[in-house]
């Protein structure tokens, strides 16, 4: 299989990010839509690594598809569907490439805030802790040490760069860039929709260590509405519950595998994490995806 890092569909307003590619689409109501395309590019960093991981979008989209209908009902979302055949006007071969790596979404003014939930201490939480004592300015009890659990989670927002890299802001700050009523229904629901998911993962052998949520905004309405991916290896930590460890690193069945690889890389003086990046080796591109594929089935045990 062969890694799908691009497309050039004859349809209006292509934007690039760092994983999907988007298109503007008419919905069958007739309301302005929004096509996304989960790419098989890799991105650690903030900066999109030289070659991909072949499927990695397909198993991304099955594995968001899974929790927004898991969360529908409860939570608003912009998900429509993931039928590549509601799209209307590409070429047969088209269709076989998306097939299975689409949403077709309503399209939504985005909030230009990430929505970080951090359920345990790690990664440059874990390192602002041992600073401070606290995550992003949120007092932390003392002792505690890598990996361990956050009991009450904690909201910790960061900017949302175009390009280059997102950094950690305070949630005020995230009220003078959204407003003060907005962030405070998100923070409210991105912690509701972080404790569901933690909860229904744990009892199928996956932590949810920390996750990152996008919200947007529908016209004409004030509440906020769940976009992007959902609690997908890509936006989160997902350990496996049978080998947690509290005080050391964890094994982890998400991308994890690849920010290991290319820290190495660091380490030794060959990447400074800036871009062009390096190109991942087959021994990364095949376990990374084998740890995507597990926590897929184990989700849905």
């Amino acid at each position: 299989m062969q890694a799908l890092l691009e497309t050039n569909l004859p349809l209006p307003n292509k934007r690039t990010g760092k994983v999907r590619d988007l298109y503007d689409v008419t919905l069958p109501n007739g309301d302005a839509g929004l096509l996304i395309i989960a790419s098989d590019r890799v991105s650690v960093f903030d900066v999109v690594l030289e070659n991909g991981i072949p499927g990695k979008g397909a198993m991304l989209t099955k594995i968001s598809k899974f929790w927004f209908d898991y969360f529908s009902g409860r939570y608003r979302h912009h998900l429509v569907s993931t039928n590549i055949r509601d799209v209307s006007g590409l070429s047969e071969q088209d269709y076989q490439v998306l097939d299975g790596r689409i949403m077709i979404c309503r399209k939504n003014q985005v909030v230009p805030v990430e929505c970080i939930v951090r359920g345990y201490l790690t990664g440059s939480g874990y390192k602002d802790y041992l600073r401070s004592g606290q995550v992003c300015g949120i007092a932390l009890p003392a002792g505690m040490v890598n990996s361990d659990r956050i009991e009450a989670p904690v909201f910790t927002p960061s900017t949302k760069a175009e390009s280059g890299h997102d950094e950690n802001i305070s949630f005020e700050e995230s009220c003078d860039i959204a407003g003060n009523d907005l962030m405070m229904s998100i923070r409210d629901t991105s912690i509701a929709i972080y404790n569901e998911g933690r909860a229904y993962a744990g009892e199928r052998g996956i932590l949810i260590a920390d996750t990152k949520f996008e919200f947007g905004l529908e016209p004409g309405s004030p509440d906020p509405v769940l976009i992007d991916e959902v609690l997908t290896p890509d936006s989160s930590r997902f350990w496996p519950a049978d080998a947690w460890l509290p005080g050391e690193e964890q094994n982890s069945y998400d991308k994890q595998f690849v920010r290991n690889y290319t820290e190495g890389l660091v380490a030794q003086g060959l990447w400074d994490k800036e871009a062009p990046g390096p190109a991942l080796p087959n021994e990364v591109i095949e376990q990374t995806l084998a740890r995507y594929d597990q926590a897929y089935q184990k989700l849905l045990s």
